[in-house]
């Protein structure tokens, strides 16, 4: 009796853990709040807005098509190589077959790093094809992996008494061989389609401009949370996985079967060409799916296009629309979720952009680099609207201006509940506090969180005395112990659903999670902070200069930086479209507009080269491992 109830608990807590969370997710998809931790109502609203995100559906078409045509491809050839592999000798058959495993014993990161690499050293421009020949190639494993079985319980006998007999080795293969190995074939099909259809790193690595999958596309949310409207996609992905599943393991009675196999042999014998047909159709699918989505991306390249490379879910989807529609110009998007992500494929040259938004210290190590050209203020302006201030902010890491023009800026600092301190907080000293012990969630970000170490102790955030970064690195392993944990997006919805009591966290964000939870109150520490500033910048190796120019012409029109600020909520420098704010708390904030004095108090993150920064580096992840 108590083996069985153990038994059932077993199952039961299995499942749990397998279901939980989809459960959470869908139950998300239908939360009317966009926080996680706060339950706002009923809605399909996500559900609506879902099918009109045409990013989301181009993620999703782009996912689908890779995975199908790569999953056809991969099985032609994998199942092809089987069937020579399975010819040879033992001893080459071995090697081979510890060839082919070799790519699925590899960790993803090192296929997708060497397939990029083979195609920066051939000159293989990356898009769409480069990720089909990335997906195809570490698929054929999996398909050999599946039809090699088969192939060894195959019967060779049999085939070649249907050759003795007078068949033809075409016939013999599609009427002896083929039946015996299509389970083992269908097999390889549906774990390639899988496997293409769940990867992230090697698409990743392998993708240009314009090219996301679902996988990609989520990553690049991370800054600023993950839509709604994929939770209503994963809901539904997933209630047509499970509805599929049904249909499939359903059960037909005996008499049923029996009169589909008399329909399918009368219909055979009746249409003896018949049998050719669903191939056919099956190839001429093939082909016009790789034909159209070539066709597809090919429409996006040309001269009058624009090649942007930005932050993820940092700019308004209609601001591209109307740029598109008043210039003409065809806008092909891309997103990252790293300035070190953006900096190496921009140095790599692999993908050629015409515009960029990096961060300001990652704008200098640019310059310093000679990856940048001047931008031609007389195509531009609309730069009289940005404010003097933070042009002269900016001249910090973009000495007179001449690469980069600002296009939102913010602050670092401390949002903590109300009822949960015993007084207003004011200084970094809160965080350091034995009082809040688990009750402090830590910025997991190496040059914030040292900064802001380095600013509690007095020195500058751009410090490169490396006895104040040990001083800091200890202050900060003297900390961990009172971290509940350590975090960046995550603490938006964490200090929303009261699971904390101080959060580091931007400004931008800071405007969000009060909207959901009135008892939070941002601060900029009497210390100092980091004052950051992400700037549009043109690379040298730019094709559209001038329609890059004219982009950021675009995005410095008042109406424009108005709309995106309201999308982003992240500040505006633009003095213009501040005064077009409609709400007079949020023009008047002094979370996003912080007062001079505020801002005299902050610094700006300076590259400091390769060898500090691998200190820092270094020094960040002894903090961790503690």
């Amino acid at each position: 009796m108590v083996k069985k109830i153990s038994q059932k608990f077993y199952i039961a807590l299995m499942f749990i853990f397998l279901y939980a969370p989809i459960i959470v997710l869908i139950v998300l998809s239908f939360n009317k709040s966009k926080s996680r931790a706060k339950w706002g109502g009923f809605t399909l609203k996500w559900y609506k807005e879902l099918f009109a995100n045409q990013q989301i559906m181009n993620a999703l078409y782009t996912t689908l098509v890779l995975a199908l045509v790569s999953a056809l491809v991969a099985t032609i050839i994998g199942t092809a190589a089987s069937i020579a592999m399975n010819s040879m000798k033992r001893t080459p058959r071995t090697i081979m077959m510890g060839i082919t495993n070799i790519p699925m014993l590899n960790a993803d990161i090192v296929t997708g790093i060497s397939l990029m690499l083979v195609f920066i050293a051939i000159n293989y421009t990356l898009g769409f094809s480069s990720v089909l020949i990335a997906h195809i190639t570490f698929n054929i494993p999996y398909v050999i992996l599946s039809v090699m079985p088969k192939l060894k319980q195959t019967n060779k006998y049999t085939y070649e008494a249907a050759l003795d007999l007078g068949a033809s080795h075409a016939y013999a293969f599609y009427k002896v061989i083929l039946p015996d190995i299509f389970p083992g074939i269908m097999s390889g099909f549906l774990l390639a389609f899988t496997m293409s259809l769940d990867d992230f790193i090697i698409t990743h690595f392998t993708k240009g401009p314009g090219v996301n999958t679902l996988s990609t596309k989520i990553y690049t949310e991370v800054r600023k949370g993950i839509k709604p409207e994929m939770y209503a996609l994963s809901t539904l992905l997933f209630v047509s996985v499970l509805t599929l599943l049904i249909i499939i393991n359903r059960t037909p009675s005996e008499e049923k079967v029996d009169k589909r196999v008399k329909k399918r042999a009368a219909r055979r014998e009746r249409y003896p060409k018949l049998r050719f047909l669903k191939p056919a159709i099956a190839i001429i699918a093939v082909i016009a799916l790789i034909f159209g989505s070539f066709v597809g991306m090919r429409a996006t390249t040309g001269s009058n296009s624009l090649y942007v490379y930005n932050w993820g879910e940092y700019i308004d989807p209609k601001v591209i629309t109307k740029f598109e529609k008043e210039t003409g110009i065809k806008v092909v998007y891309d997103e990252f979720e790293m300035n070190e992500e953006m900096y190496a494929k921009v140095e790599t040259g692999a993908v050629k952009y015409d515009v960029v938004c990096p961060s300001d210290y990652t704008i200098q190590r640019m310059i310093e680099s000679d990856l940048l050209a001047e931008i031609n203020y007389d195509n531009i302006p609309n730069i009289k609207y940005i404010g003097e201030d933070y042009l002269k902010s900016a001249q910090s890491f973009d000495p007179g201006n001449k690469y980069a023009v600002p296009y939102c800026w913010g602050t670092v600092g401390i949002l903590y509940n109300k009822t949960m301190v015993d007084e207003p907080i004011d200084s970094w000293s809160a965080i350091f506090d034995e009082k809040y012990k688990n009750n402090i969630l830590m910025i997991n970000s190496v040059r914030d969180a040292m900064g802001i170490a380095l600013k509690y102790l007095g020195y500058s955030i751009n410090s490169t005395n490396k006895d104040e970064i040990e001083e800091a690195t200890k202050l900060l392993i003297e900390q961990k112990p009172l971290v509940q944990s350590y975090v960046v997006d995550q603490v938006r919805d964490k200090m929303i659903g009261n699971n904390a009591a101080i959060g580091i966290i931007y400004s931008g964000e800071a405007i969000y999670t009060q909207r959901e939870n009135s008892d939070l109150e941002y601060v900029v520490p009497k210390e100092g902070s980091n004052i950051w500033i992400d700037g549009w910048v043109i690379p040298k190796n730019s094709e559209n200069k001038e329609n890059a120019e004219k982009f950021i012409n675009f995005l410095c029109r008042p109406d424009i930086a108005l709309l995106n600020f309201e999308y982003i909520t992240y500040s505006t420098p633009n003095t213009a479209a501040r005064e077009l704010i409609e709400d007079e708390a949020i023009r008047n904030s002094t979370i996003a507009f912080p007062d001079s004095k505020t801002i005299g108090n902050c610094e700006t993150f300076k590259y400091l080269g390769d060898d500090m920064t691998a200190y820092y580096d270094d020094k960040w992840r002894e903090v961790l491992s503690q």
